[in-house]
């Protein structure tokens, strides 16, 4: 029984530890997209209000960010994941087609990799044999290539989660901007921005298993940068009376 408990331990181990880097890829992408909103907007925002107080002004050009860099990112993401999702679908089909015109060399093929990672050969043609009676294509799938027929990334999927992780983080520079006061726009905007940044950057951190602080500063630090300059920018173009 004891043997039993382990074997089934072992073979959803890999499986398991798959599934949970997967999730935390999505959450990284997810806390990066809604990091992209918060700066690019606040930085549209806060240089159209140095320009001018006026509300339309900000408001415009504040949805035009908001829509555009949604949209902007979502293709982004569909064109990128389509691509990998393609190249992907492209090796499982050839996997497929060995499997079923040449199935002795895959056989051998497969045994060979386990004999390289250390099992002595008659072993490695045990397992190799076994694994492919109960599922040829995942055991080569995950050997040759370290790929799962079930984990394909949609790239509709991931287009969605890219656009709303950016309206999320966007929601917030874009509220302060367009809600509050010609006086508090600015200032407020500042401070939200950079709590928000702060805590993207140590959810970012903590979940790509990195030092906090360092990670934090340098998100917080780059957008304070991006929002000073684009404010000083619109506030020079103002004065000047080129807008």
């Amino acid at each position: 029984m004891a043997f039993e408990d382990s074997d089934t331990f072992h073979d959803s181990e890999p499986h398991a530890a798959g599934s949970q880097a997967h999730k935390l890829n999505w959450l990284r992408a997810g806390v990066l997209g809604a990091n992209d909103g918060i700066v690019s907007v606040a930085a549209v925002v806060v240089g159209v209000a140095g320009a001018t107080t006026e509300s339309a002004p900000i408001v415009l050009a504040g949805t035009a960010a908001l829509v555009g860099g949604a949209i902007s990112m979502a293709l982004g993401e569909y064109v990128s994941v389509s691509s990998s999702a393609d190249a992907q679908k492209a090796l499982i089909a050839k996997e497929k087609w060995e499997l079923a015109n040449m199935p002795e060399q895959e056989l051998q093929e497969l045994a060979e990799i386990y004999e390289a990672k250390g099992l002595k050969p008659e072993t490695a043609q045990k397992v190799a044999r076994e694994l492919t009676e109960h599922d040829a294509l995942a055991a080569h799938l995950e050997a040759e290539l370290h790929l799962d027929e079930n984990e394909v990334v949609s790239p509709w999927n991931a287009a969605a989660a890219s656009a709303v992780a950016f309206l999320v983080g966007a929601a917030l520079p874009f509220l302060t901007a367009v809600l509050l006061p010609a006086e508090l726009k600015v200032p407020v905007t500042f401070i939200a921005v950079l709590i928000a940044l702060a805590i993207t950057g140590a959810v970012g951190a903590r979940l790509g298993g990195a030092r906090v602080l360092p990670a934090t500063v340098r998100v917080v630090v780059g957008g304070a940068l991006a929002l000073a300059v684009t404010f000083l920018i619109g506030a020079l173009l103002g004065s000047s009376g080129v807008v």
